[in-house]
């Protein structure tokens, strides 16, 4: 039968009894599935480790320069790697380098995460960063003035229509009052 369709007979399961058989065109087969291979080869992310080094010595402008590269990095979706390499006795002050991996932790953790936390490796420190999905996506979308998150044409924010606080409400004021009602200056009101 398979012959006539001139189709492959392949055998799909061998253990059940009886075995399993399908009629098919094997090399189409075969030709889809390596397409569907390649495709999601495709589409899979390749997580690339980028690597900054820096001295405990680094002056503001070269320490600036080097922390903006790696927010861009981190920007991309690349995780960062710092390095602060320590030469002769300054591996005797690791606080020096510990400091700096705080400072540019400080500074990209609108978008990033520290994943490896500080620690000496020999004469060098180092600290791993990711990107931050959630946090970066947001970051993203301010910088491109998205404005995907205000409400739709005619509707108020909900902060606009809710009351105001009794500090803030107008203090109404009684109309005033004739000279008839009003109380004589020595007299008692009781």
């Amino acid at each position: 039968m398979a012959r006539e369709l001139e189709l492959d007979l392949v055998e799909v399961a061998d253990k059940a009894n009886p075995p399993v058989v399908r009629i098919m065109d094997y090399g189409k087969y075969k030709y889809e599935a390596a397409q569907r291979a390649k495709e999601s080869r495709k589409k899979a992310s390749n997580v690339v480790v980028k690597e900054m080094k820096y001295r405990p010595k680094i002056g503001v402008g070269d320490f600036d320069t080097k922390t903006r590269k790696v927010e861009k990095f981190l920007q991309e979706g690349h995780k960062v790697k710092i390095t602060i390499m320590f030469r002769g006795r300054e591996v005797s002050h690791p606080e020096l380098g510990r400091r700096i991996l705080d400072d540019i932790a400080e500074r990209v953790e609108e978008y990033a995460k520290v994943e490896v936390y500080p620690r000496l490796d020999g004469r060098n420190m180092t600290m791993v960063l990711g990107p931050d999905g959630k946090k970066g996506k947001t970051q993203k979308r301010r910088d491109r003035g998205d404005q995907s998150n205000q409400p739709p044409a005619g509707e108020q924010p909900a902060a606009a229509t809710a009351p105001q606080p009794a500090a803030q409400q107008p203090v109404q004021q009684s109309a005033p009052q004739s000279a008839a009602e009003q109380p004589a200056a020595g007299s008692d009101p009781s």
